[in-house]
């Protein structure tokens, strides 16, 4: 990749500075590095046996990066932690904290994380979107029925939303996207409030709070507060534990839209959760309005996809599923580094709650696989299939696809 190769040649300068190798210029050059490359993270993995490894992810997947000598490795991350305002003398405990945007450079906030290994200190920094990338609704790329029937619950004034997935699968991009459309539709009429753990990115026209839990301030505690300060809008980071459930649901059964994440496979498996969590079936009917569940899903890069055709076909049952599809080329490609893809795009499954037939499912407390059939039955697309659809559309591949849903 041409940002490494320039990235290797700027070490090489900074390594001959005299007396001593120029750390900080070393430092400004991996920043660099991520920031050409549109990484969203960075690992620095440190090994006695050759040095500081470096890892990209882009695109949500780990590539190599290289590896800087053994000889400046703590002094690399020296540097980072003191630029993050972390302990440079404590190696042997986990530290949090963040490197200031520069506006100058258009280089956004970095989260920087460390945590100690046997062989040294791995280091892990994650570049918040910039302003100019952060997505509008209109721009997540979702299937029109879906974006339509989600607009039209976010003009509501109570019920809940949620947005699921794994970590990584873009669920606070959607739930950023979805309070800008509030305040867009409302004109800065609602008043809107967010509980997050840590604030992500700042909205202007939203009151944003930072979940802090050394002050004892519990999301659970959080959301009965902040229900004081008559919102119209609360958006909640994430419901991990019965109790902010339980506080959150109270919210929506009072007359509040509540936004909120969850981690889970898809929209039956945040029914079956809540159950699990004990949250009664009738709270549950009249409080969740929809479920979106989502994937992030490379797109392949139009430059150098690749046609496959039937008898090209592998073993795995999804591929078996198109008569042709487009695969990515791996090599040179100045257009996506050689990876063959470029950018991302999301595989979705809307659930509405009001699904004829759901609402007595959840009071009977039906368990999954009986809430899976119903959602068949009523030809409710599943994440896999709407992928089906993209890669029909040469949008992506069935391996990647694959890897990201599994073989199925």
């Amino acid at each position: 990749m041409n940002h490494i190769e320039s990235f290797y040649k700027g070490l090489g300068k900074a390594m001959d500075a005299k007396p001593l190798p120029d750390v900080p210029a070393i430092v400004d050059e991996l920043l660099e590095l991520a920031q050409q490359s549109k990484a969203s993270d960075l690992h620095l993995t440190p090994f006695s046996d050759s040095g500081l490894r470096l890892d990209l992810r882009i695109d949500g997947v780990i590539q190599p990066g290289g590896t800087l000598p053994q000889s400046i490795s703590s002094q690399v991350v020296a540097r980072i932690k003191v630029l993050s305002s972390l302990l440079t003398y404590r190696t042997d405990v986990p530290q949090e904290g963040r490197i200031a945007p520069e506006p100058a450079r258009k280089r956004p906030e970095v989260r920087v994380s460390t945590f100690p290994t046997i062989d040294g200190e791995r280091t892990a920094l994650r570049f918040l979107v910039q302003a100019e990338s952060r997505h509008e609704f209109a721009s997540l790329g979702l299937p029109a029925p879906v974006q339509n029937e989600l607009s039209r619950l976010l003009a509501d004034t109570s019920g809940m939303i949620i947005f699921t997935g794994p970590t990584g699968s873009g669920k606070t991009t959607t739930l950023y996207a979805c309070l800008r459309e509030i305040l867009n539709q409302s004109r800065g009429s609602r008043s809107i409030v967010s509980l997050e753990d840590p604030v992500e990115s700042a909205i202007t026209g939203i009151a944003q709070t930072s979940l802090d839990r050394r002050a004892g301030l519990g999301l659970a505690r959080l959301v009965k507060s902040v229900m004081r300060q008559d919102p119209d809008v609360i958006a909640i980071g994430e419901i991990r534990d019965r109790a902010t459930a339980r506080a959150a649901f109270q919210a929506t059964l009072t007359g509040h839209l509540l936004l909120t994440t969850m981690h889970a496979g898809d929209c039956v498996e945040v029914l079956t959760r809540l159950m699990d969590m004990n949250i009664p079936p009738y709270v549950l009917r009249s409080g969740i309005k929809g479920i979106l569940a989502q994937r992030l899903l490379r797109r392949l890069c139009d430059q150098c996809r690749v046609l496959k055709t039937a008898a090209e076909q592998s073993t795995y049952s999804f591929n078996q599923e198109f008569n042709e599809y487009f695969e990515p080329r791996v090599g040179h490609c100045d257009i996506c580094g050689g990876t063959g893809y470029q950018g991302r795009i999301m595989a979705v499954q809307w659930l509405d709650t009001s699904l004829n037939g759901l609402p007595d499912a959840i009071s009977n407390r039906a368990d999954s696989k009986t809430i899976r059939q119903l959602l068949r039955d009523q030809e409710v697309m599943s994440l896999r299939g709407h992928a089906a659809n993209l890669v029909k559309q040469g949008l992506t591949s069935p391996s990647e696809v694959i890897r990201v849903l599994g073989i199925g």
